[in-house]
């Protein structure tokens, strides 16, 4: 029985239906949230650099919190970093994110799939080696997009369907005009509008997404070893929405600790 906390972290709050999906499963477990304010966004950022910034947060959440497990809700931090936090932290788990291309390569019949996602993953070359390892030749199009991703970190709550609805349907006509059959949702942010992918898609492409394969993973490592990272029935304590940055929480920010029923604890 091991009551220390699972930890989520991103950049800003596209690990949020990451961290809930595994609070859905896993209620017995306390669970924190990270919203790295100060540094987002990642995307632009160049891997040395953002080595630098999760290792620095990793020391401090260890100091913190003593986290048997922390997970990744960021496919560029995943793709950047993960394997230096292993090296550094050899008594922390880590979980990371990476865009459902594989099964998506599988499921093609034309041989071409869409990848929505950061700058610094779409320009990374594991995109392509996922496609390769699929057993299948596959054509990858890739679609940078961070201004979906400010969209949905600032505005998420007070657009409209509309208006989601016709910003997600300038990536999928592009999608649909290069001849893909399959969208990765490459980026954590894009879950809070995979409804809208998934209606502007249909009905001739598919929209994937990796939250219940990092869910599955993370549950793995405490299933190990007969259980032995499984929290007891009677020790939860109350998750926070931890939040970089010197500055108070705006009302978006405070917005999103309510959709979490967190509350907000800022993090230095």
């Amino acid at each position: 029985m091991d009551n220390r906390p699972v930890l989520y972290l991103d950049s800003g709050i596209g690990g949020i239906p990451y961290c809930l999906n595994f609070i859905k499963r896993n209620p017995k477990e306390t669970v924190h949230y990270l919203g790295d304010r100060q540094n987002f966004p990642y995307g632009p950022r160049k891997r040395e650099e953002l080595v630098t910034i999760m290792i620095t947060l990793a020391e401090k959440l260890a100091a913190a919190f003593n986290p048997k497990i922390i997970a990744l809700a960021c496919n560029t931090a995943t793709i950047s970093a993960i394997n230096e936090l292993r090296e550094h932290f050899p008594g922390i788990l880590f979980v990371g994110t990476v865009p459902e291309v594989i099964p998506a390569a599988q499921a093609s019949k034309t041989g071409k799939v869409g990848v929505i996602a950061s700058e610094r993953t779409i320009a990374d070359p594991i995109i392509h080696k996922l496609a390769e390892s699929s057993g299948k030749a596959c054509e990858i199009f890739g679609i940078a997009a961070p201004e979906l991703i400010e969209f949905i970190n600032n505005r998420f709550f007070a657009a409209g369907e509309k208006e989601k609805r016709e910003i997600v349907k300038g990536y999928t006509d592009r999608f649909r005009s290069a001849g893909v059959d399959g969208i990765v949702l490459g980026c954590t942010h894009f879950l809070f509008v995979k409804e809208e992918f998934r209606l502007e898609a249909a009905p001739d492409i598919q929209v994937f997404d990796s939250v219940n394969t990092v869910t599955q993973s993370a549950e793995a490592l405490l299933d190990d070893n007969n259980g032995a990272l499984r929290a007891g029935s009677d020790t939860k304590e109350q998750g926070l929405f931890l939040l970089t940055g010197t500055e108070e929480a705006d009302s978006s920010w405070k917005s999103w600790a309510d959709y979490m029923n967190f509350p907000i604890s800022l993090f230095n």
